[in-house]
């Protein structure tokens, strides 16, 4: 059911709520987290909704879907982010469209986004997915391999290698969540100690994203708790 512009604006208010309480209490500036709305499987209209009560970015997973929302709403000032699985044939679409690419694995898909990107646009801001917790269905670099790719993106010209992003599974407890959001951070602060000048830590989605504000997060990812289930 299509969630109206009355209840939209209502939970938008109140997920914003909530990350302004979690960053106090994390004793963060509130300003320091951007709400990143996820709206796979929602029509266009629902990302008008949201931009109608002050959302600015965005978050698709499936380039086929994403394209004609965006085009839908070319009339609007928003900043989308591709946050799924990137294959080789879609790169040129992404690197056209996007403002941010946070699911970046591998050094040959950065290379494409790079070439792609059209120079008459600014460099791509980009996020390397770390698979802190192994899953076959999910992307990811691995902890190990992380040091490696950084070192190989962050030259690349038409790229602006700003941070790490996790889809970590559901985890047993608040403090095994935290933990695995830590990780990212600790890894994070490890390229930066490397020479790289990484600011953004995307992790934490509706059901998790309190944790990972506690943990440093800078972009939540969040759409349930936005639009409902899917």
């Amino acid at each position: 059911m299509l969630i109206g512009p009355q209840n939209l604006t209502l939970h938008v208010n109140h997920v914003r709520s909530r990350i302004r309480s979690a960053a106090i209490a994390a004793g963060r500036d509130p300003n320091s987290v951007t709400l990143v709305a996820v709206t796979k499987a929602k029509p266009a209209e629902s990302v008008r909704l949201a931009a109608s009560a002050g959302v600015t970015d965005f978050g698709e997973n499936y380039l086929q879907e994403a394209l004609p929302k965006m085009d839908q709403l070319a009339d609007l000032n928003l900043q989308w982010h591709f946050i799924g699985g990137i294959q080789s044939n879609k790169t040129r679409a992404i690197a056209e469209r996007f403002h941010w690419v946070q699911s970046v694995d591998r050094s040959s898909i950065a290379r494409r986004l790079s070439e792609q990107r059209p120079f008459h646009a600014p460099p791509l801001n980009v996020c390397i997915q770390v698979a802190l917790v192994p899953e076959p269905t999910k992307g990811g670099v691995a902890p190990e391999a992380l040091a490696e790719l950084a070192a190989a993106i962050e030259p690349l010209p038409r790229l602006r290698l700003r941070g790490l992003m996790c889809v970590p599974p559901p985890p047993a407890d608040a403090a095994a969540e935290r933990r695995v959001f830590a990780r990212l951070k600790a890894a994070l602060t490890d390229l930066n100690a490397r020479g790289l000048k990484l600011d953004t830590l995307s992790m934490g989605m509706s059901g998790d994203f309190e944790s990972a504000i506690a943990e440093g997060a800078t972009l939540v990812r969040i759409g349930t708790a936005l639009f409902g289930s899917r």
